[in-house]
């Protein structure tokens, strides 16, 4: 997790939260929350790379249209970063 980028990480924490998120329900979840567009020449190469890195797995809804879902290796990562998170922050 710590060789990604932050938008990467968002992307990461939101398909985790998603249940068979698409793209576009990715974008619309990251621009609801920043209030920032997202371009799809951004979001899908970092998805990509998500993919490639073994965290997300990618399938097809349609011929239009793909979905993602967190794998077990990136159920790992976000759990070892939430527990790194845990020892500097404590709520």
């Amino acid at each position: 997790m710590f060789d990604l980028t932050g938008f990467q990480r968002d992307l990461l924490y939101v398909i985790a939260g998603l249940d068979r998120a698409s793209g576009q329900s990715v974008k619309e979840e990251l621009e609801a929350h920043t209030g920032r567009e997202i371009t799809h020449g951004r979001l899908y190469p970092n998805l990509d790379v998500l993919v490639n890195r073994d965290l997300v797995e990618k399938g097809q809804i349609d011929r239009r249209t793909n979905y993602y879902v967190v794998s077990d290796e990136g159920v790992d990562a976000l759990q070892q970063r939430r527990d790194w998170e845990d020892q500097y922050v404590d709520l």
